[in-house]
């Protein structure tokens, strides 16, 4: 590759994923210019098997022997208790030759530009950086190498961040893989529904299941479409000229939980997608780069949000999980046969499977026997069917040739296991009824056998032998290139045993690099970047409300709440509320909440809430934290800004915020370090909400209830109905649409912290609220009175809990506080 993006004198990156060892060689020998990795628990993906410290030392060196550069993925919020865990690691990544880290959390980006300065820092789409205006306020402060921006960003949006001028900070944007339907860094879906954080790496994918949905009250069949939140998978191959143009500088693949296959055949697609892009070449992409894509991994696939809003487009509904390629349709059954009109080849041996409308892990398939014209045979009794009827849709789910292709390409010659890692010669030596001794020549190091050698009752153990039994290091970043073998007659030793010894040979090596290592820079402190601490003061607790609607405003002024926060999806009316406020309140403060996602183009926004002349700004972006810090008006950061330990909360405190919303990843436990930690009247807990789990550019509204793409042209019926979704066992769950027109789903059940309330108040925290939702005026007024009561000492946690979950018609929970999840 010899040619620069437009206007940033930066060659274009090809970023690939990889989850192990195996999907590592696979974007290696398919054309990655980088891959990105994750490392133990501070990343996004923790059901990826990931790589181990004692990996990185071999797996940066084979990266950079090839020309690769290897980035980590620490894209997760790091806890006030985990700090000094965090540093260790950033400690070792500059050890072992990491060339950056992708990083979610601003507390942790501003520990490593002090602990480990050598990592280049991109900024994760996890930053929730969808704007310039987000990204100019993170990169003034921090500042940044890279930022990886939302993948909603379309390419009208992404012009606007104007990469191709001097000075600007590069663009990273995901151009293939799954999408998630929620904004990275704002999904609590997870986290709420099942005490599995996505901002702790351990999403559920409650996106991929299937939901009905409830208009008005009542439930409005759709048909086959089922899986209402699961977009297509993106395939922005058509738009890399274009991304070129804009200067994006480096193309992102999704997926460190896909195989090895799905990395090297999305991998090399997109290689020569760009290098045609570059010379200036008509895409050279064509049915069977597609066939591939859709063949290793496919919900189906479009553009995503690249070229604008198009709900329809987005979300089909009929399915959530991976399908493949398109056969047909069924035109008959016979006993041990399906005959399909084949769009097509098919091929004995090919994984299918028929869409019957059930949940996909209970649809019908398997893999064909044999294949007749268009019959495809089965062995008998592998498919019931029963179950198979005419006009039923076929997908093709696996293709082995294409699979053995794609395998091939880093099995074997330069990419082989071994080549560029390190190789290793051993010896063997021993004589009957001692321990055999299994020797490293290049260390020096050394294992014993546990058990003594003995001679050998059928087969000894030959040269042959022992090099297949001790050079199974795949995986490992060794490869036996050498085993000298000087063992006194017809031994043998049980294979268990030799595995030991070899694993345990292995760990010596490692360990015996490790101590021999230089630190990198030596130690450099990140203590002083914590916040000093005093004494908890003895201020007044201070209750405030958060309202949806003009009945709860009322409600809460009739109660007589000291700070009102306002968040309408018409935020025109906040100049009205304002003044209506001060006219009735005798007193107190308004607060009006800012959208929480701000794309390129919506500044306009800030500037209605701005002069409706509010006491103060509920901020909900990074956005908006920049912009209203250029304005005498005080900010509040709110819960979004995902403040998680005491760096992040000074990282805003320094830039003048009043007081910040503890982020939701917290359970009381981390609650309470975080506030010994810190200052507890930087903070703000919000005791009682409905969880605002998934919040999206999808909208459910415009796909479901209209037949337009977007705003534009969809009727808004947004604005006519009650919309919830009921998820698979049975709860309801209220969606909402903003200002941007973005959905937020809203947990049906409502959150409660009241049994923690005591800890949190000897701990120093002062300031609490409760989020309404839906709620009645009278029952503003009982849960008001429930919690104020609370607070003032009046009543106990239970006594709180209980009175809190009678009110409500689904109960309560304690949600993302309770401990020990």
């Amino acid at each position: 590759m010899t040619e620069e993006n437009p206007g940033t004198g930066i060659l274009p990156e090809l970023l690939a994923p990889a989850g192990d060892w195996e999907c590592a060689r696979a974007a290696v020998a398919n054309g990655a210019d980088a891959i990105y990795f994750g490392l133990g628990r501070f990343n996004a993906r923790l059901r990826a098997r990931n790589f181990t410290e004692a990996d990185l030392p071999d797996l940066m060196n084979y990266l950079h022997r090839h020309g690769v550069r290897g980035f980590v993925a620490f894209n997760t919020l790091v806890f006030a208790s985990e700090l000094e865990a965090a540093a260790a690691q950033l400690r070792v990544l500059v050890q072992a030759g990491v060339d950056a880290i992708i990083v979610q959390d601003l507390g942790l980006a501003r520990m490593a530009r002090k602990v480990a300065p050598e990592l280049e820092l991109h900024a994760s789409t996890q930053m929730t950086l969808t704007s310039p205006e987000a990204l100019d306020f993170v990169h003034q402060r921090l500042p940044l190498d890279r930022a990886v921006i939302a993948r909603e960003n379309s390419l009208r949006e992404i012009h606007l961040f104007r990469a191709t001028e001097p000075g600007s900070v590069p663009l990273e944007t995901f151009v293939h893989g799954a999408l998630c339907v929620a904004y990275s860094g704002q999904c609590l879906t997870s986290e709420s529904l099942g005490h599995r954080s996505a901002n702790r790496g351990e999403c559920a994918q409650a996106c991929r299941m299937p939901y009905e949905m409830m208009v008005d009250g009542e439930l409005r069949d759709l048909g086959e479409r089922r899986y209402l939140l699961s977009p297509q998978d993106l395939a922005g191959h058509e738009e890399i000229p274009e991304l070129l143009r804009l200067g994006v500088k480096s193309f992102k693949i999704e997926g460190r939980l896909k195989t090895p296959e799905y990395v090297a055949a999305v991998t090399r697609v997109y290689r020569r997608a760009i290098d045609a892009a570059l010379a200036g070449q008509p895409s050279p992409v064509g049915a069977e780069d597609r066939y591939a894509l859709e063949m290793v991994f496919s919900r189906g696939l479009s553009t995503g949000w690249l070229g604008g809003i198009d709900n329809q487009r987005l979300v089909h509904g009929r399915f959530g999980k991976k399908r493949g390629v398109f056969l047909g349709t069924v035109r008959s059954v016979g006993p041990d046969w399906v005959e399909v009109g084949l769009e097509q080849a098919l091929a004995p041996g090919d994984g299918v499977v028929f869409e019957t409308g059930e949940d996909p892990d209970q649809e019908p398939g398997g893999r064909v026997f044999e294949v007749r014209g268009d019959r495809m045979f089965f062995q008998r009794g592998k498919i019931d069917r029963h179950r198979l009827a005419v006009g039923q849709r076929v997908w093709k789910t696996d293709d082995p040739h294409l699979a053995g292709r794609l395998r091939a390409t880093w099995a074997a010659g330069k990419f082989a296991p071994g080549t560029g890692e390190r190789a290793v010669r051993w010896r063997v030596e021993g004589l009957e009824g001692s321990a055999m001794v299994l020797r490293d020549l290049g260390s020096g190091v050394e294992v014993g056998s546990a058990t003594p050698l003995r001679a050998a009752e059928r087969r000894p153990m030959d040269l042959p032998f022992l090099k297949d039994q001790l050079g199974r290091l795949g995986g490992s970043g060794f490869w036996l290139e050498a085993l000298e073998v000087a063992l006194e007659g017809d031994l043998m030793l049980p294979v268990s045993e030799l595995n030991r010894m070899r694993r345990a040979l292995v760990e010596r090596i490692r360990a015996e690099g490790v101590s021999a290592r230089v630190e990198v820079g030596g130690e450099r402190s990140w203590v002083d970047l914590l916040p000093e601490r005093d004494v908890p003061g003895k201020g007044a607790v201070c209750l405030s409300v958060l309202c949806r609607n003009d009945a709860q405003i009322d409600a809460a002024l009739e109660f007589g709440v000291g700070t009102i926060h306002v968040d309408f999806e018409d935020i025109a009316r906040y100049k009205d509320l304002v003044k209506r406020f001060r006219r009735e309140a005798g007193g107190g403060r308004i607060v009006l909440a800012t959208p929480r996602i701000q794309k390129p183009g919506e500044t306009g926004l800030f500037r209605i809430v701005e002069r409706a002349e509010p006491d103060a700004v509920l901020v909900r972006n990074l956005g908006g934290a920049g912009y209203f810090g250029k304005r005498n008006l005080p900010r509040i950061g709110d819960f979004s800004l995902n403040v998680a330990n005491p760096l992040s909360a000074s990282f805003f405190m320094e830039e003048g915020f009043e007081r910040l919303t503890i982020s939701y990843d917290l359970n009381a436990g981390q609650v309470l370090d975080l506030l010994a930690a810190a200052p507890p009247e930087w903070f703000e807990l919000t005791v009682h909400q409905h969880m605002p789990m998934f919040h999206m550019e999808h909208c459910v509204f415009c796909t479901f209830l209209s037949s337009g793409n977007n705003v534009t042209n969809c009727g808004r019926p947004c604005d006519r109905h009650v919309v919830k979704l009921r998820d698979r066992v049975g709860q309801l769950h209220v969606l909402k649409a903003d200002v941007g027109c973005r959905n937020t789903l809203f947990n049906g059940r409502a959150q409660t912290g009241a049994r923690h309330v005591d800890s949190f108040l000897k701990a120093g925290l002062r300031h609490f609220r409760v989020e309404l939702l839906e709620e009645s005026g009278a029952m503003v007024h009982q849960l008001l009175g429930c919690y104020q009561a609370l607070l003032r000492g009046e009543l106990d946690g239970d006594e709180a809990w209980k009175r809190v979950g009678a009110e409500a018609r689904l109960g309560v929970t304690e949600g993302t506080l309770a401990d020990g999840r």
